[in-house]
Formats: structure tokens, C-alpha cells, sequence
């Protein structure tokens, strides 16, 4: 019985000596906003590209003797652009012995010009002189750079010619400009790989930035709803469980701080804010908080 007792007895000093406490901390407030008025728009976001509202190729034939553009050049109906010759006048120029039988040669037998069929801007250019007719040598002239975008059936709707819209290129996302919805493709077409059905759509650039060229991707965004003074808070403060909404709601004072989840329903969303139709009033604080357990505590000897 003693020897009972005393394993009793060492076990309840260990227990005593001992003792570690979970003791969950206050609940510590992360972020805190009250509901406020703000406008909001829903916008559709698509990619487009940039690309030539005509584009014009020219191909040499026989051999270049003259190259009179340079990539970036506007030019005017009708420029010479480049000077050619068959090969026939390139064996009889090569023939000439010296420089002034060349030079009598080129007066008798003059050089074809090659002239641009339209006012534009040349976009590519790699014709050099002394190369001769080849598949890759070629000269592309651009009358005015347009963005070509496809959209999606469920979102053709959304837009119609004359709507104006808001763009930036990707390659710089803080340069903003504004375009006009010019035409919408009748027919829809299987896009590559997704096989999306989309509707090809011209838009106009205004105010193009200095770095336009062709090929550029662009995001264009259209505002599809907006809603002025809207009662909103940021999506942070929002947690959803299937169909349900939910806040917490800072209530009490400052000192003891009250928190209470309310089911909210909501409106329309532009992706940081969101319409809080019901279920909290103007002026009213939602948080987020954060629970996190003490370190355990060794406590002392009982004596």
C-alpha cells in the first residue's frame, strides 16, 4: 500500500511541477474598412493584336541595284522605293569594263522602279542592294495599323460599332489609349486551338501611342456595367461558402471590440470592390482577423 501511495504521490508532484497551458490568444484584427459609396464597373477584358488595315508586299525581280526606304519611312503613293534590274541589264552592266562604259550602260538601259501602290508607313524591309530575286526578299507597306480582336459569342453582346473602349499594349501596360469599335464580322469562326466560337472585330486606335507597330498584343477592356455610388466594400473582407456571403462585423467599443459574422447578399463587382446590397449599413466596420494559440508555459515547483 505504501509503495501505492508513493507512486502516487511522485506522479501528482510531476503533474504539478509541470504544467503546460494551450490557452488561445485574443482574436487580433488584420485589416478593418467600413462600408463606403464608390463607382464601380464590371469590364470585359480580350486580347487583341496589332495589325495592318492593308498590307501591301513587294517582291523584286532580277536584282536590287537601289534600296531607297528604310523600315519606319512614311511614303506617298507612287515613291520609288527601290530600283531594280532583270538579268539581262545586271550581265550587261557587269560586262561594262570600266566606269564610264557602266555609266553609258546605265543611261541606255535604265534601272525598273519599284513604287509603292499606297500611302503608308514600310513595316519591313530586307532588300539590299546587289541580292537577287529570292522568295524572302520582300518589302511591306502598311496604310494604318488597327487592332484585330476576337470576340467570344457570349460576349458579342456586349458590343457594337461606334462603342468606345479603353486599351493598352502589353508590352507596355502604363501606356493608355482609347479606340472605336469599327466593325463586327458577320460570320463566326472556330478559333485555333481553343475552338471557341469568336466574331473577328476591327477597332480603331485614337491617340496611338509613339510605340505602336504591327504585331503587338493589347489588351482591350470594355465596360460592360457601371453603377455610381455604389455601397461597397473590398473583396478581402468577403467570405463565400457555396452560395452563401459572409462578413465579420466590428461592433462594441474600442477597448472591448464585439465581432459578429452577418450573411450579406451583393451586386455588381469590378474585382477589388464589391455592392453590398443588404445585410450591413453604410458606415459600418468589417474586419479580418487572425487566432493564433500562446506557446506552451512550463509552470513551477508547488511548494
Amino acid at each position: 500500500m505504501r509503495k501505492i501511495l508513493l507512486v502516487l504521490g511522485v506522479l501528482i508532484v510531476v503533474s504539478i511541477m509541470v504544467v503546460v497551458i494551450f490557452k488561445p490568444e485574443k482574436q487580433k484584427i488584420e485589416q478593418e474598412s467600413k462600408l463606403e459609396s464608390r463607382d464601380l464597373t464590371v469590364e470585359l477584358r480580350v486580347n487583341g493584336a496589332t495589325y495592318p488595315r492593308n498590307r501591301i508586299t513587294l517582291k523584286p525581280t532580277g536584282r536590287v541595284e537601289k534600296v531607297c526606304v528604310k523600315e519606319g519611312d512614311t511614303v506617298k503613293k507612287g515613291k520609288v522605293v527601290a530600283r531594280t534590274s532583270s538579268s539581262d541589264r545586271a550581265a550587261l552592266i557587269d560586262s561594262a569594263e570600266n566606269a564610264q562604259e557602266r555609266e553609258e550602260f546605265e543611261k541606255f538601259w535604265k534601272s525598273t522602279p519599284l513604287k509603292s501602290p499606297i500611302d503608308g508607313t514600310v513595316i519591313k524591309n530586307n532588300l539590299e542592294p546587289g541580292q537577287t530575286n529570292s522568295q524572302e526578299l520582300e518589302l511591306i507597306i502598311a496604310d494604318d495599323l488597327i487592332v484585330y480582336a476576337n470576340i467570344d459569342e457570349t460576349d458579342v453582346k456586349h458590343i457594337a460599332p461606334g462603342l468606345d473602349l479603353k486599351m493598352y499594349l502589353d508590352a507596355y501596360p502604363d501606356v493608355k489609349f482609347e479606340g472605336t469599335v469599327e466593325h463586327i464580322a458577320y460570320e463566326a469562326h472556330a478559333e485555333k486551338g481553343s475552338g471557341v466560337t469568336v466574331y473577328e472585330t476591327k477597332i480603331k486606335p485614337i491617340g496611338k501611342p509613339k510605340m505602336f507597330k504591327s504585331g503587338m498584343g493589347v489588351v482591350i477592356t470594355i465596360a460592360i456595367k457601371s453603377k455610381k455610388d455604389a455601397m461597397s466594400i473590398s473583396n478581402i473582407f468577403i467570405k463565400e461558402d457555396g452560395q452563401k456571403k459572409t462578413v465579420t462585423v466590428k461592433t462594441g467599443t474600442a477597448k472591448k471590440p464585439i465581432f459578429e459574422t452577418r450573411e450579406v447578399k451583393t451586386g455588381i463587382t469590378d474585382g477589388k470592390f464589391t455592392e453590398i446590397i443588404s445585410g450591413l449599413n453604410a458606415g459600418e466596420t468589417v474586419v479580418t482577423l487572425s487566432q493564433k494559440a500562446k506557446k506552451p508555459k512550463a509552470g513551477g515547483r508547488a511548494g
